[in-house]
């Protein structure tokens, strides 16, 4: 309890400390251990974990994995081109392990230069990031609050900034929420206080409402140390898409955060500065896993759809084990600098 009680504070402290203390640039490796092995012996065991690419904001490479698994591979999901390692070991097995690390080299994200006038867009094309999921429901009392916030706004940008200043005025940091949080927006709703997969669902979700086209990235934080036990530094920001422009970063959970932890009211000067900056600006002490939401994962779990994929996941016996309990998910992930 004891270490992730201080990766927690560490990692509140980065989001606290502004975009003066922060480099354009983060590099080091991600190390990922899990073991398995106290899980039921005699049924087949499965394992699917987020795999990180290279994309204009991350290099990724020296990819190195290793274990004792029948068998392992990399794949995507059908319906978000999120990567998945995956790993099997069969019924007779009594040591289940795998390792993988990857290099990693991570950019600030400044994204402000937006164009003065939107062209013409055809919302079909983003269909995918319109629509409604299983907790993130987009008509009803979503949808009343989301034409409250934006009324008057007629512009994409316009939109999605009413509903980033109201996101980050009336949801709250709840530290006893368990693991990221469920994003059910529904019941946030009700009681706006989560951690940063319920803020952002709640950003998301009255975007979709709005037109706004919109989803969630899911990734893990880089310490600020040589190095660092990052297991519970699974974090979760926001995109919406700008027509004429592309995809635009948001995170109004971490000016929650440190307003939590410094005890600051949002007119707050530091908390002022934070807004701003996390308003098309991400820090490069991140690194993205995966997106989407009630995946189906590949190969196929056997149970339901995934709410979200920051964490890693597994079934012995076609039945999925809670990646929350660290007595038998035994899983560690580190970070070093590079």
């Amino acid at each position: 309890m004891q270490h992730i009680i201080i990766a927690a504070v560490v990692a509140l402290s980065i989001a606290a400390s502004g975009p003066a203390a922060w480099a354009k640039s983060r590099a080091g490796v991600v190390t990922v251990e899990v073991d398995l092995s106290a899980q039921e012996h005699g049924k087949e065991t499965r394992l699917w974990l987020p795999y990180p690419v290279s994309d204009r904001e991350q290099l990724v490479g020296n990819v190195l994995i290793s274990g004792d698994y029948a068998a392992a591979a990399v794949y995507t999901d059908r319906a978000n081109s999120t990567p998945i390692l995956y790993a099997n070991w069969s019924k007779d097995a009594t040591s289940r392990k795998l390792s993988y690390s990857f290099a990693v080299e991570r950019q600030e994200v400044l994204r402000r230069d937006f164009p003065l006038k939107e062209p013409c867009w055809d919302p079909a094309d983003y269909r995918q990031y319109l629509s409604a999921t299983t907790l993130g429901p987009i008509d009803g009392e979503v949808k009343k609050l989301a034409e409250r916030i934006t009324k008057g706004e007629t512009t994409v940008l316009g939109k999605a900034r009413a509903i980033y200043d109201w996101t980050c005025a009336n949801m709250y940091r709840d530290p006893a929420t368990k693991g990221c949080g469920k994003g059910d927006v529904c019941a946030l709703l009700q009681k706006p206080g989560g951690k940063c997969t319920d803020i952002s669902s709640v950003f998301i979700a009255l975007c979709r409402a709005s037109g706004v086209p919109a989803r969630e990235i899911f990734g893990i934080r880089l310490g600020k140390k040589a190095e660092d036990d990052v297991t519970t530094w699974q974090h979760c920001w926001a995109e919406f898409y700008l027509p004429g422009y592309g995809w635009v970063p948001v995170d109004p959970a971490d000016v929650r955060k440190a307003m939590l932890v410094e005890n600051l009211k949002l007119d707050a000067p530091k908390i002022v500065k934070l807004k701003n900056y996390f308003w098309g600006g991400i820090d490069p002490y991140r690194v993205k896993l995966a997106v989407g939401r009630d995946l189906i994962l590949n190969p196929p779990q056997a149970g339901a759809p995934l709410n979200t994929f920051g964490y890693p996941y597994a079934e012995v016996g076609g039945k999925a084990i809670d990646f929350y309990e660290p007595k038998g998910f035994v899983y560690r992930i580190t970070y070093r600098e590079k």
